[in-house]
């Protein structure tokens, strides 16, 4: 790793540093520009990759014949239409075939014909977000090989090699998003409308300060305790818990569906780097808790060993991005 940077995005949308904010492309011209020119970044490259939020997508697993990837090609491209809720038009689809298990390969039955069937995900971008990101680069001088969705990237840095059914939990700044992940593909996803912004919340409204403040309390002490002895384990476990509740329903519906047992449960984006966040997380899963560490991949200083261990959830989509880059170049 030669260097590395992060922005927050709040002041930009007049907000507080940790809150969720929905920025104008301008906006997010002039956060990138000034993160590319922080002397501290000392940026080395303008080729990159660029990672689109989960929500600016669709997924579906739909069920094809098994034939060839030429004939399946053209086949997607007319059966997506009844999977995509808007015209094919205004999307860029890509897909996927999903490997089976042997136990899954049975033929379907059509009348006396055995029909061999492949699973595929289908996935859909919306190509006004493509256009607008188009438009980041070209206004930051960035060279963006590649557009993805998150998710990928963050499976790129700390799935690789990992058996699953396992599921990604990504706590960001307005939601939460959960994803199952098996064989290397998703095979479920879910939102939930909490994230770490709220804990801030619940923190500024337990100790009577400015959100502001409750932030940079919440960064530096995480599950502890103030300078004035007041335990935040409580602040934080009251909002933590409802998220919990939630991923455990969508964690369970799955393995009751498939049954199949959840062998890991990966914490990914800045609200898990939160101290103390992990424990608490084993404590309401029951299952394999591991936080994110992209930088396990990448060769960095020693000295900054403890404090990317502590900072690799914010980065895992980033690091997983430019694994791509690299293998591609």
């Amino acid at each position: 790793m030669e260097t590395y940077g992060e922005l927050s995005l709040g002041p930009y949308g007049g907000v507080s540093i940790g809150q969720s904010t929905g920025l104008t492309t301008e906006k997010i011209v002039q956060a990138m520009n000034d993160l590319l020119s922080e002397k501290e970044v000392a940026l080395t490259t303008k080729v990159c990759g660029l990672a689109i939020p989960f929500k600016a997508s669709l997924l579906s697993v739909i069920q094809m014949p098994a034939i060839g990837e030429k004939e399946l090609a053209g086949m997607i491209s007319i059966e997506a239409r009844k999977y995509i809720p808007v015209p094919i038009s205004d999307v860029t689809i890509d897909w996927s075939i999903i490997p089976k298990r042997e136990v899954e390969d049975i033929p379907v039955m059509q009348g006396e014909n055995k029909i061999k069937t492949v699973d595929i995900l289908l996935v859909a971008i919306h190509n006004n977000i493509i256009n607008q990101y188009k438009e980041i680069t070209e206004r930051t001088g960035l060279s963006a090989k590649f557009f993805e969705i998150e998710v990928f990237s963050t499976m790129r840095a700390i799935l690789e090699g990992v058996q699953g059914p396992v599921m990604i939990f990504d706590m960001g700044a307005a939601a939460t998003k959960l994803y199952i992940v098996d064989r290397g593909l998703i095979n479920h996803s879910h939102t939930i409308n909490m994230g770490s912004q709220d804990i801030t919340t619940n923190i500024a409204r337990i100790l009577s300060i400015p959100v502001e403040e409750a932030e940079v309390i919440k960064r530096s002490i995480g599950m502890g305790k103030t300078a004035e002895g007041v335990d935040l384990t409580e602040a934080v476990s009251v909002v933590a818990n409802n998220i919990f509740l939630e991923a455990n329903r969508f964690l369970f519906d799955f393995q009751k569906k498939t049954n199949q047992n959840i062998k890991s449960v990966f914490l990914t984006g800045g609200g898990s780097a939160l101290r103390g966040f992990r424990d608490l997380a084993a404590q309401n899963f029951k299952v394999e808790v591991i936080s994110g560490d992209p930088f396990e991949k990448v060769e960095t200083p020693a000295f900054l060993e403890n404090i990317l261990k502590m900072t690799g959830p914010e980065f895992t989509v980033a690091v997983g991005a430019a694994l791509r880059c690299l293998q591609e170049i």
